[in-house]
């Protein structure tokens, strides 16, 4: 029986996607589940596999090709192709385990696949685990960054100087594309404060062991700064609201995005009803964004929605920042570097880890007064961690 694969159903928000390597071709045995190609869309890589086993009779849309769901990408001839299948089977634990850019990858880099950790399924290497391959051994071999090049090789230009072109990923694609338009329609401010980190950084300490052992992840700092933030808008529900049209739409939930950069660009996952959650079930759960996040793992729905965002440039080093809207979204908290500075208490200068905070905002939605006490009641809260037990 001839059996048709198409590109599945999309999110509303993603009209297409384009295809990338076939890791099959024409004539090729395939089990079910395994492998074929993968899809790129504005916010993730979808993996297409097999439906059932047999064999590839033709492939009908090439690497490059923009696609639409629906669309046939390949048909498999399932008759007769039990006996292929199992020859095939035999011979798994000697062919390697990867796709065309992935093999490009490792030849180009000399990389013995065996030593290359995988977490693709059914032992499957990706881009991902080569390049943190390559990232460890760069790191350990105390090379400078252009050691290693993980991008295509730059073109002679003719005064003998070098340059590179590099197209987009959908990814970088689409987001320049939501930022350019967030600037664009909405009316920006951002307010600033600072908050002195040093009760939550005590809390962190004197807990951070009996937290791993009994959950299993670290006690970081944006477990904490989810919860806060989830209890200011609580007070201030307009910071967690969105214009549409001629209306102001409320949520009665709140769905915080946390900002992730990744090496195909920034994605923004999403911690659904977060006000439900514990600081065990953020950490882990923004663990698990951030490994699958590197792979390309992420789900449309993971990436989808979202009525408030927290972004951390800290971790990259920055002092401050103005940090830009999420469309539709009217706020977004930005964190930064903690840093130790003088500051004056009780009449006298002390030293203390202070971090600045900056919350960009849609004045259009939210007034001036409401974005700068949103931010008050995030820092009162940070220095006194018991206000977001006791919820004041």
């Amino acid at each position: 029986m001839l059996i048709e694969v198409k590109v599945p159903a999309l999110a509303e928000s993603v009209p297409d996607a384009t295809l990338l390597d076939w890791y099959k071709q024409p004539g090729d045995a395939v089990s079910r589940d395994e492998m074929l190609i993968d899809l790129e869309t504005d916010k993730v890589t979808l993996e297409i596999v097999a439906p059932e086993s047999g064999i590839i009779k033709e492939i009908l849309r090439q690497p490059g090709d923009i696609v639409l769901p629906d669309v046939v990408l390949c048909t498999i001839e399932t008759e007769g192709a039990s006996r292929a299948v199992a020859d095939k089977d035999k011979d798994k634990d000697k062919a390697p385990r990867f796709g065309p850019a992935v093999r490009k990858l490792v030849e180009e880099h000399s990389v013995n696949p065996a030593l290359v950790k995988a977490s693709g399924k059914d032992g499957r290497l990706t881009k991902g685990d080569v390049l943190a391959h390559l990232e460890k051994k760069q790191t350990e071999n105390a090379l400078p960054p252009t050691a290693i090049k993980l991008q295509p090789q730059p073109e002679e230009i003719t005064d003998g100087r070098l340059e590179e072109r590099v197209p987009m990923t959908r990814v970088r694609k689409r987001t320049a594309e939501r930022l350019l338009q967030a600037q664009q329609q909405n009316a920006i401010l951002t307010t600033f404060n600072e908050v002195n980190m040093e009760s939550v950084m005590n809390l962190r300490s004197q807990h951070a062991n009996e937290f791993e052992k009994q959950y299993g992840v670290r006690l970081g700092y944006m477990s904490v700064f989810v919860k806060t933030a989830v209890e200011a808008l609580k007070k201030f529900p307009t910071v967690n609201a969105y214009v549409e049209d001629d209306d102001i739409v409320y949520h009665g939930y709140y769905d915080v995005g946390v900002a992730v950069g990744t090496k195909r660009g920034l994605v923004v996952p999403i911690l659904r009803n977060a006000e439900h959650m514990s600081f065990s079930d953020i950490e882990s759960k923004i663990r698990d964004f951030a490994e699958r996040a590197r792979d390309g793992k992420l789900t449309l729905d993971e990436l989808t929605g979202g009525t408030f965002t927290i972004s951390n440039g800290g971790i990259f080093g920055s002092l401050v920042s103005t940090p830009i809207l999420n469309p539709p979204q009217s706020a977004i908290l930005g964190m930064h570097k903690i840093q130790e500075r003088p500051i004056a208490e009780s009449g006298e200068i002390v030293i203390r880890p202070m971090m600045y905070l900056a919350l960009s905002y849609d004045h259009r939605v939210i007034d001036g007064r409401e974005a700068v006490q949103f931010l008050e009641t995030i820092r009162e809260m940070i220095e006194d961690p018991s206000r977001i037990l006791l919820q004041i």
